[in-house]
């Protein structure tokens, strides 16, 4: 198991920032840890990092206790935090050498990171001269300059453009394969296009900790339903286990069912027995943003 964390609870003063928080994360996967702002999501992860010491519970990385065994921890995380500490005025090689005497790695390693994080084009210049997406390299190549097994990002896509949120995506979807990912965003799209689960964290609390597919099959479904006539809700609404219908457009109709059984065949029924003919049937997931919204409401 890489990350073991068993009824953590962190306290500042009289506010709780996490509650009784338990979860696990397994190699290699790439996890989503969301929720809103002061839910408790970067106090999490620095007690992971070792940076925070938590109130109460326990937590592990690779079978290591983040209190007791600190510096094994430290060699087993790679941490990439919110605000990305760089030295501007040091070069990318000058910067990522400095660090590899930190971390007693050999130079052949420093360029096996700039190629795996695509900086080679770039690694001849000062940070300050990078762009935002290719300073995000460079702490990602300074995060697995070690060689860790884990890897936690912190809002990693936060402020850059459409390009270099692909780039940066497909990297982390890359180092994903062999590694375990644990990354906080609030970029619905992000999730979506890179993680494998999900734990949504609320008022220091976990509300949901799913894979996608889970988390978009035990919501309710919309089917959307165009008839060649008007159909009163009424005779809508006693098709089973209908929580809603809504008629969006002329004869067409959005009806939310509560489960995650494919309806369609329920509608296409309906059609047939009342002699109506269907010229549109679709189904529609409820979005993960939709979702969030739901649970962190």
């Amino acid at each position: 198991m890489s990350i073991e964390v068993t009824n953590i609870s962190k306290v500042y003063g009289t506010q709780k920032a996490l509650h009784q928080i338990s979860f696990k994360v397994n190699k290699p996967e790439i996890v989503g840890f969301l929720g809103p702002n002061g839910a408790g999501k970067s106090t999490m992860m620095k007690i992971l990092t070792t940076y925070l010491d938590a109130t109460e519970g326990v937590a592990k990385v690779n079978g290591h206790d983040v209190n007791t065994n600190t510096k094994q921890v430290q060699q087993s995380v790679g941490y990439l935090p919110e605000h990305n500490p760089l030295y501007l005025e040091q070069y990318v090689r000058e910067y990522l050498s400095f660090n590899a005497q930190v971390y007693g790695v050999t130079k052949s390693r420093i360029e096996e990171v700039i190629t795996l994080t695509g900086l080679t084009p770039e690694a001849h210049k000062t940070i300050g001269q990078l762009s935002k997406g290719y300073r995000q390299r460079v702490g990602l190549a300074n995060a697995l300059l070690h060689n860790p097994d884990v890897l936690i990002l912190d809002e990693p896509t936060t402020g850059l453009d459409p390009n270099q949120l692909v780039d940066i995506r497909n990297l982390i979807k890359s180092i994903g394969k062999e590694k375990t990912v644990f990354l906080s965003t609030h970029i619905m799209q992000e999730v979506e296009a890179m993680c494998d689960r999900v734990i949504i964290i609320n008022k220091g609390e976990i509300v949901a900790n799913k894979t996608l597919k889970e988390l978009r099959d035990d919501k309710e479904q919309v089917v959307i339903v165009a008839f060649d006539y008007r159909v009163e809700d009424a005779f809508l609404l006693k098709l089973p286990k209908v929580k809603q219908v809504k008629n969006t457009h002329d004869f067409t109709y959005e009806i939310t069912f509560d489960t995650a059984e494919d309806m369609r065949s329920h509608v296409f029924d309906f059609a047939h027995d009342n002699e109506l003919k269907i010229l549109q049937l679709n189904q529609k997931n409820a979005s993960l943003e939709s979702l969030f919204r739901e649970l962190t409401s």
